[in-house]
């Protein structure tokens, strides 16, 4: 019997409409590789949200979009700036390294957020043929931290890349869980603010797999196909991919499903602040919780409700909620919270 949890919205299962929709699409035969009516239909909503000017390519996971769009703008001389805490750096084995031949520059933020004082001690060497050159900012919208970057944020990350001849890449695997915590346009923290190229999340949000490149320049995608291919990120059946998105972008299912998913990390937050054994460590912006609890009583619980340890030493761990996290999902929870952190 599957257990519900809170380890992560990866482990929920698929949306009624995008399984819908990929029965629809499986149906006769059509030309493989993105020349396809649902492929094409997908693309022009992505157009709809983002402008004509954009390039999509989609692609199977969240690493090899971030490969993708990593490579396309990099030599394997250059450099990559992102968090300590991104998951280009911590949760994808090294692809983007290997991938892109570039070194990794990781940055420590308390809070996952990037910001131009921190990047800027490590704008040197431009020109120096003995050092790595700075080419790529790249960023997490919202943070694996579960915070969210401003517009305004975002814009100065920008400004300060592009002064510098570099470019900004945002992963943004939970893009539409920071738009609803926003609340506005998400041209204002994507194309209004200068992003180069975006890593649009499917999976996490209620699709069975698939995720796009959105590049907002298309003279900056001009060798995207050939790093996808080499990237192994090329579906033959791409119908089925721009299928769940097309179902996903239509009448904003995208957006009710991470308003749906940051309710419920609300209604979490609101609960296990009456905890006095609990101390949440971020500030509550999307569906994840960060808390400090006993370390003795993780195990217990994760027999119960599975979650992942964020920092075994301190005994941090998270809590995501996914499009299909019910009330009575929370509600369990919190009384084996405080059951077991009643007990000495």
């Amino acid at each position: 019997m599957n257990k519900r949890g809170f380890a992560s919205d990866n482990f929920s299962g698929i949306l009624p409409e995008v399984m819908e929709a990929i029965q629809n699409a499986n149906n006769g035969h059509v030309i493989a590789y993105g020349g396809d009516a649902y492929t094409a239909s997908a693309i022009e909503k992505f157009k709809s949200l983002f402008g004509e000017n954009i390039d999509v390519y989609f692609a199977f996971n969240g690493t090899g979009a971030n490969v993708i769009s990593l490579s396309t703008l990099t030599q394997s001389y250059h450099s990559i700036i992102c968090p300590a805490t991104a998951h280009i750096q911590v949760d994808e084995c090294g692809a983007p390294d290997k991938f892109t031949g570039c070194k990794v520059i990781p940055i420590d933020c308390p809070d996952g957020k990037i910001t131009p004082e921190l990047i800027q001690p490590h704008l040197h060497g431009f020109g120096f043929e003995h050092h790595s050159q700075p080419k790529m900012i790249s960023i997490t919208q919202c943070t694996e931290l579960g915070t969210v970057y401003t517009p305004e944020e975002v814009k100065a990350i920008c400004d300060l890349a592009h002064a510098n001849n570099m470019y900004v890449h945002m992963d943004g695997a939970r893009l539409a869980n920071a738009l609803v915590s926003l609340d506005v346009d998400v041209a204002e923290f994507t194309t209004k603010a200068g992003i180069d190229v975006l890593s649009f999340g499917g999976t996490k949000n209620g699709m069975m797999l698939g995720e796009a490149v959105i590049f907002f320049n298309p003279e900056l995608s001009t060798e995207a196909k050939y790093v996808r291919k080499q990237s192994m990120q090329l579906c033959s059946k791409m119908r089925y991919i721009g299928a769940q998105f097309d179902a996903m972008l239509t009448n904003d299912l995208w957006l009710k499903t991470a308003r749906h998913a940051n309710k419920m990390a609300k209604l979490l937050e609101s609960e296990v602040l009456k905890i006095d054994k609990v101390k949440i460590t971020q500030k509550v912006q999307t569906n994840g919780i960060w808390a400090l609890i006993p370390k003795d009583k993780i195990e217990k619980l994760q027999e119960e409700y599975f979650f992942w340890v964020w920092d075994e030493h301190a005994g941090e761990v998270r809590w995501l909620c996914s499009f299909d996290t019910t009330e009575e999902d929370i509600n369990g929870f919190v009384a084996l919270l405080k059951k077991e952190l009643s007990k000495n």
